[in-house]
């Protein structure tokens, strides 16, 4: 549980390409993204766990436009969004700094950014810190593949398939023809 007394979350819900969006944030940055869920309502509900509705400040209302113009295909670099993840431990935290450092149209593998962060052997353990990315998209986490180039896991709604929905945004295919067509709905 967060010790700052101060924390509190904001969210609100935004239509994209894809689906409706979520977003949420405290006073110091970004604490979630939400995928589309199966409805508005269930990514709505989801963040409502944790966070109470509200209109969002400028700086939001800019990452959010972000988010929909990446979902729309162009491309977009994150790293000017300002994050407050103040429950990841440690780890977790230098996993996510590796995957924010592979850009767009690029990937890697959970190997990869385990000896990025210093860690050779964990591979596994990156992919479970991804597996909790509080923040996907921002977080890249859709970036990082197996040793072999192949998809691996995706822990958002539509799993495996939004991921490859997200990398094909960004002219990466994997594990498919690459003259066949990319996937509906981008």
């Amino acid at each position: 549980m967060d010790a700052r007394a101060d924390f509190r979350q904001h969210y609100c819900v935004f239509d994209t390409p894809i689906g409706a969006c979520g977003i949420a944030w405290s006073e110091h940055g970004l604490t979630r993204l939400q995928l589309p869920a199966a409805s508005r309502s269930a990514t709505e509900k989801r963040l409502a766990r944790t966070a109470q509705p509200d209109a969002p400040p400028p700086h939001i209302s800019e990452a959010i436009a972000e988010v929909q113009r990446y979902l729309s295909g162009t491309k977009v670099e994150f790293s000017s969004v300002a994050l407050d993840l103040p429950d990841v431990v440690p780890f977790h935290s230098k996993v996510y700094d590796a995957a924010r450092s592979v850009g767009w149209g690029r990937t890697a593998s959970y190997g990869d950014l385990a000896r990025q962060i210093g860690t050779p052997g964990e591979a596994r353990e990156v992919g479970q810190a991804l597996a909790r990315n509080p923040i996907p998209i921002i977080i890249p986490c859709h970036r990082i593949l197996t040793s072999d180039g192949k998809i691996g896991g995706f822990s958002a709604y539509g799993g495996t398939t939004t991921k490859e929905r997200l990398l094909s945004l960004e002219g990466v295919r994997v594990g498919v023809d690459a003259d066949a067509p990319m996937l509906p709905g981008f």
